[in-house]
Parts: C-alpha cells; sequence; structure tokens
C-alpha cells in the first residue's frame, strides 16, 4: 500500500487554515496543523481531521522566526518521514484605511511581512529539500489585495503584492520538482474579518460584497479551502498561477457591468 501523503498547513487553527486541513485529511492526507496563539481551535481541528482519518502533528510556530520554520519542517519528517504539500496560510494584518496612514508605524509594516512575506519564504526554504524528494507542491495563501491593491490596510496590501511576485519566482526556480501556485481570495465569511473589523464593520461589509460582487457572495473558508485542495491534489500541470477567488469582483462592480439581456 503506498503511504500517506503530508500537508503542512501553517495557521491552521481556524479559518482557512482549519478548513483546508480538514478537507485533506478528508482526502486521505495526514496533517500537521500549526498555530500561534490559538492552541485550543488547534486542538479541536487537530480532532476534527483525526476523526477523518488523518494521521496528525500539532506543533505551535510563528512563521516570522526561522527557527520555528525549520523545526516545523524537521519535526514534520521525524513525524511522518515526507512533505507533498506546503500550505502558507498563516497571515496578519491591520486593519485601517488609507485616511488613517498616520496611524501605520514601521512596526505594523515589519510584523505583517514578518509573517505574510518573509515567513512563508522561510517555511518554503525549510521544506523544499523534503518537498523536491516527493514532487511535491506549495500553495500560498494570498489575497486579491496583492492584485488589485485594495484590502484592509497598506502593509497588508503590500505584503501580499510581494507573496504574489514571490510566487511566481519560486514557481520558475522551482520547476520542474515542486509546482507553486497561490489562492488569492476576496472578502472570505471568517473569524479573521471580524476579529479585525469588529461585527458591526463586517456585517457591513457583507452587504456591500453581496450586492456588487458579479456572483453576490463571498468566499466561506470552504470555498477557499476547495481552490487550495485542488491546487495541492489535481492541478498536475498549474504552476505559477495567482487564481482570483473574489466572487468576480476583479471584474467590477455589478451595477456597472453591461447587461448582456
Amino acid at each position: 500500500m503506498a503511504p500517506r501523503k503530508v500537508a503542512l498547513v501553517t495557521g491552521s487553527a481556524t479559518g482557512v487554515g482549519a478548513a483546508t486541513a480538514l478537507l485533506l485529511a478528508q482526502r486521505g492526507y495526514d496533517l500537521v496543523i500549526n498555530y500561534s496563539r490559538s492552541a485550543t481551535e488547534a486542538q479541536a481541528c487537530e480532532a476534527a481531521c483525526r476523526a477523518a482519518g488523518a494521521g496528525t502533528l500539532l506543533l505551535q510556530g510563528d512563521v516570522a522566526q526561522d527557527d520555528d520554520c525549520r523545526a516545523l519542517a524537521s519535526d514534520t519528517v521525524v513525524r511522518f518521514g515526507r512533505i507533498d504539500a506546503l500550505v502558507n496560510n498563516a497571515g496578519v494584518s491591520v486593519f485601517g484605511a488609507a485616511a488613517s496612514w498616520e496611524a501605520l508605524d514601521v512596526e505594523a509594516f515589519q510584523r505583517i511581512y514578518a509573517v505574510n512575506t518573509i515567513g512563508s519564504f522561510q517555511m518554503v526554504r525549510a521544506c523544499v529539500p523534503h518537498l523536491k524528494a516527493v514532487q511535491g507542491c506549495i500553495v500560498n495563501v494570498s489575497s486579491i489585495a496583492g492584485s488589485l491593491g485594495i484590502g484592509s490596510s497598506v502593509p497588508y496590501i503590500a505584503s501580499k503584492g510581494a507573496l504574489n511576485a514571490l510566487t511566481l519566482h519560486l514557481a520558475r526556480t522551482l520547476a520542474p520538482d515542486i509546482r507553486v501556485n497561490a489562492v488569492c481570495p476576496g472578502m472570505v465569511t471568517s473569524r479573521w474579518f471580524v476579529d479585525g473589523m469588529g461585527q458591526q464593520a463586517f456585517d457591513a461589509l457583507k452587504a456591500n460584497y453581496e450586492r456588487v460582487a458579479p456572483l453576490g457572495r463571498p468566499s466561506t473558508p470552504e470555498d477557499v479551502a476547495e481552490a487550495i485542495a485542488w491546487l495541492v491534489d489535481g492541478a498536475r500541470t498549474t504552476t505559477g498561477e495567482l487564481l482570483l477567488l473574489d466572487s468576480g469582483m476583479h471584474l467590477g462592480a455589478r451595477s456597472t457591468l453591461p447587461s448582456q439581456r
């Protein structure tokens, strides 16, 4: 019997990361669940993955710290002997529009880049030897912020733009041994948005998104997980792709699109 494949999903205690871990577990992967602060939620994710039949490893670690990234990779190999897929999902932001530029400081930029961009690179660097050994893949969880220049804050937008560029570079550099792609969600109905914006602002944003997005709905964490799982397990000839998951928002607001009726 062929050995089970192994996926390492950073930031997988809640939201998109937890949904991705569970879906991959249901599709036959063993899972490494990583968290930095949300221990209780990470334990619940691990329990769900085990109930789906997966072998699991729960690891605390901050991807902004290179030593933590190297430990995540090495502990995974010690436990499972391989890494088939790396999903760089861990991410942070501050929520503030352009009018709040004066409230942004260098520490905000440095922390957001350290997790969203540098952390992703450090995880790739730590995992590449193991991914090459099995012709594995990498999926970076980016955002339409990096493609359209819109999002929760200037440093977040910039960090995701850098992550998109990094994805393209890695896809070229690591071919043909490792496929590298990114998903770029728009609004996602996850706790991450609610915690960052507050419930009232989240509800207002969701209502507006439903009104103007061509498909009339934001993504759920499960929607994003489906796309990630396809890039991990099905997209055998896809690399260097920045997959927009924004319900068509990149096309423009629904009310401004020309009618074909």
